[in-house]
């Protein structure tokens, strides 16, 4: 680690670990985007939808969301076509949290001027669904309402947003990933581990 943190065996140990520790997340942050980003756009092929004219519904409105967005945004979705919901609901204009330069400055850039206000109504009528929040929110009933043959990754661990059998029994026309290695078409960052250690 020297090499790339020289303040090691200087007696500026702990300000190295702590530069180590923000090297490792930006590198987990950004080998997160290019997985997602790379099962996306196979997946896009497969059902034959181009990436510009996809809608994206997104639960999860943290580092990985907003950072798997970014990618999808740079890869060609168009960020008109991205609805997101999070903890506190759908991520709209008028949601007071959100007001420019406020505490939620990173996430603002992605509230939509939309009347939907929870997880089931941005799921209706999407190609593409990215959970990256919480087991079990996605319900049968909801992915009956997406576009043709979509693209579910359910990616909150250990528990997906919905169980990939339940999701297969709703939409057999979808394409469906989760982030567990125990499910068939795992989109993990752990996929790259053993090529950054």
């Amino acid at each position: 680690l020297g090499t790339f943190f020289p303040a090691f065996g200087e007696g500026n140990t702990p300000a190295a670990i702590a530069g180590a520790s923000v090297l490792l997340w930006v590198m987990h942050l950004l080998i997160l985007r290019g997985v997602h980003g790379a099962a996306v756009l196979n997946a896009l092929h497969v059902v034959g939808k181009p990436i510009h004219s996809v809608k994206l519904a997104v639960s999860g409105a943290g580092a990985a969301g907003i950072a798997c967005l970014d990618m999808l945004v740079a890869l060609g979705v168009q960020p008109n076509n991205i609805l997101v919901s999070d903890k506190d609901g759908v991520l709209h204009t008028g949601r007071p949290d959100l007001a420019p330069g406020g505490f939620n400055a990173g996430i603002v850039r992605y509230a939509r001027d939309t009347s939907a206000r929870c997880l089931a109504e941005i799921v209706d009528g999407a190609d593409v669904f990215i959970g990256v929040s919480a087991g079990g929110i996605l319900k049968p009933e909801m992915l009956a309402t997406m576009a043709e043959r979509p693209i579910i990754f359910a990616l909150a661990n250990p528990t997906p947003e919905i169980d990939p059998a339940l999701a297969k029994l709703a939409r057999p026309d979808a394409i469906i990933a989760t982030g567990r290695s125990d499910y068939p078409n795992q989109v993990n960052n752990a996929l790259c581990f053993p090529y950054i250690f």
